[in-house]
């Protein structure tokens, strides 16, 4: 990069608050997704005023500026393939206030989720989406990304809880939107179509959150299956009876037995498991929905159910189930764990019949995808195992997530149900919402009329995802 650029920036942001270090770009090149492209800077502002500042500098050289929280993003968002700015929120990182009268807490875009509701618990409140990674994930990274987790089927993904924002345009203008009152009508509700943008609109630097109080109670249940099927049918028969549960985790035989592989059978040998959490103000609540679930799980044939209330065993199940992405790569020496078709959604009723088409097409394509994710609202997530150095196993994990994509679409879902789009999805993304583009183009242009916050991704993305590969593949590095 210019250093006439750099020194600009430097007298923005200090000399601390900014790298050209070799290694630092090469670090901030990834996210957790399969891309890798180096940038030509990474900036760590402190302030709205210096977001402000470096937008401004940024749009006046057309130097192209991607925001990253911290770098867990699984299809791609957050890697630089333009070059240019990776502007790193880390260190905007506070609880600004809890206001528990009035139902809302202000953080600063950085601030960790973990952290977040440690201090949101004090008051007996928190804020529901838990991500899988939690411990690390930033406000402004789920903002950016909509994110949810296990959770959503009952308290809803985080664009449920974002009542206002600060954000900074393209050309540098500090934009605050939306309230802090549970109700809002007014106008185009800019801090949810915030929501989602993954970055290519503004870059978010402040969110006021609307918080919920946290249950008393709670309690697992994990039920096991001879047939994925019947786990699918079990799902949507719980939800049926009536009862929302707090989650639902479904996970197929190749998920079973990659993690009992690599931590030691901490799940029942079966071919399919879910995992179910009820939560509410009482024991007898909990109690009530425990019997609920056990009656519906043996009417949908299961050949085990394991109520438990304690938090040992629940936290066994719980890091199992989050294990399966890493545990993967134990299956099969010199394979790894790929995201490539990784996260979609289909009405909660279609998860038996998507998952047993996911398995015919890995079949199809001679590949290994496990199946596992939030199945009590429809997300379903596919990890599949391949050589990394291969080419043809490139190609036919991508062909093989092409015909995935297109049952979810088919079966009245979605591409993304909670990761984003990015990348790794965007040619399916663009499938999907093919009478939306013309909008979202003239929207994008609107806010970012030279293209320079997180260009190429979503909408613009062009042929196949094959580019810019993590992994050393000549063809596809």
């Amino acid at each position: 990069m210019d250093q006439r650029i750099i020194d600009r920036i430097e007298a923005v942001v200090g000399r601390d608050g900014y790298s050209t270090k070799t290694a630092d770009l090469y670090t901030y090149g990834f996210d957790a997704s399969i891309f890798h492209k180096t940038p030509d800077m990474v900036v760590l502002p402190r302030t709205t005023e210096q977001v402000s500042e470096i937008m401004k500098i940024a749009s006046a050289e057309k130097i192209p500026v991607v925001p990253r929280g911290a770098g867990t993003g699984l299809c791609g968002s957050a890697v630089p393939i333009k070059g240019g700015i990776v502007m790193s929120m880390q260190r905007m990182n506070k609880i600004v206030k809890v206001s528990v009268g009035d139902l809302w807490v202000d953080v600063e875009a950085g601030c960790v989720y973990d952290d977040l509701n440690r201090e949101l618990e004090k008051y007996g409140f928190f804020f529901p989406p838990s991500p899988g990674s939690a411990e690390a994930c930033q406000i402004g990274g789920m903002v950016a990304n909509n994110a949810s987790g296990m959770r959503a089927v009952k308290y809803g993904a985080t664009r449920d809880f974002v009542m206002g924002m600060t954000f900074v345009k393209a050309d540098g203008e500090i934009v605050r939107c939306g309230t802090r009152t549970i109700k809002d009508a007014s106008g185009y509700q800019l801090a949810r179509l915030l929501c989602g943008s993954e970055g290519t609109l503004g870059v978010i630097t402040e969110v006021t959150l609307k918080m919920t109080t946290k249950p008393k109670k709670s309690a697992y249940c994990l039920v096991a299956f001879n047939d994925v099927e019947d786990a699918g049918r079990c799902i949507s028969a719980i939800i049926a009876k009536p009862l929302i549960p707090a989650s639902c985790e479904l996970m197929d035989s190749i998920s079973i037995s990659a993690v009992n592989q690599a931590l030691g059978n901490p799940l029942p040998d079966s071919r399919a498991i879910i995992i179910v959490e009820v939560d509410g103000e009482t024991d007898e609540v909990i109690d009530r929905d425990l019997g609920v679930v056990a009656e519906v799980a043996e009417e949908q044939g299961a050949i085990s159910i394991t109520p438990s209330r304690d938090k040992k065993q629940i936290a066994l199940w719980t890091a199992a189930r989050k294990s399966v992405m890493t545990s993967l790569s134990a299956l099969k020496p010199g394979f790894s764990s790929v995201s490539l078709a990784d996260d979609m959604g289909v009405p909660i009723s279609k998860v038996p019949v998507a998952v047993k088409r996911f398995q015919d097409i890995a079949a199809k394509y001679k590949v290994t995808i496990a199946t596992y994710g939030h199945a009590s609202d429809g997300n379903l997530h596919t990890k599949m195992l391949l050589n990394p150095l291969d080419k043809d196993e490139w190609d036919r994990g991508v062909a093989a997530v092409n015909e995935i994509f297109d049952v979810c679409i088919e079966l009245g879902g979605t591409v993304t149900g909670e990761h984003g789009v990015g990348i790794s999805k965007a040619p399916n993304f663009q499938k999907e919402r093919a009478s939306e583009l013309s909008s979202i183009v003239a929207i994008k242009k609107a806010m970012d009329p030279d293209n320079i916050l997180n260009p190429g991704k979503l909408q613009e993305w062009e042929g196949s995802i094959l580019k810019n590969l993590r992994y050393p593949c000549k063809e596809y590095m």
